[in-house]
């Protein structure tokens, strides 16, 4: 251990800090996040479709992205879902009620490589109307970090 990282714990001003906090503090990751608030009318339940191309990112070259957490609420009287697509297959599913909301911190993080498309998606009741309210929360991570 060296002398100024001994002297440090021994003063009780050494914090811990976590993966991401450290590649966020030396510039080897950024936050990205996927927000709006977004009116649906719902195609069938079982039919996705994207919500909004808004809702799109391309992880860039020479770097990976981790989904961290989904938040999103529902304004419609009919239970919907969000999928979360990574190059057009559902990773995450994230149900909404009725006039509800939802927070998901997603236990299980992957890394998704550059070039992957990241989209959310809906699946709600033919007919139905609402808004969407929606903050998907990423990091995007340089390679080798």
């Amino acid at each position: 251990m060296r002398e100024d990282t001994l002297t440090q714990l021994m003063e009780g001003s050494l914090v811990s800090e976590s993966r991401l906090q450290f590649l966020t503090r030396t510039g080897k990751a950024a936050p990205q996040f996927l927000q709006g608030v977004y009116p649906f009318v719902g195609g069938g339940i079982v039919d996705l479709a994207p919500l909004n191309r808004e809702l799109s990112f391309e992880v860039p070259r020479g770097k990976s992205a981790e989904v961290l957490y989904i938040r999103a609420g529902n304004s419609s009287e009919e239970l919907v879902y969000l999928a979360l697509m990574a190059d057009g297959r559902p990773i995450r599913y994230v149900p909404l009620g009725p006039s509800a909301n939802q927070h998901v911190p997603l236990a299980i993080v992957e890394s998704r490589p550059a070039g992957t498309l990241l989209e959310v998606w809906l699946g709600a009741p033919k007919g139905v109307t609402g808004v969407i309210v929606i903050d998907v929360g990423l990091v995007v991570v340089q390679s080798g970090a």
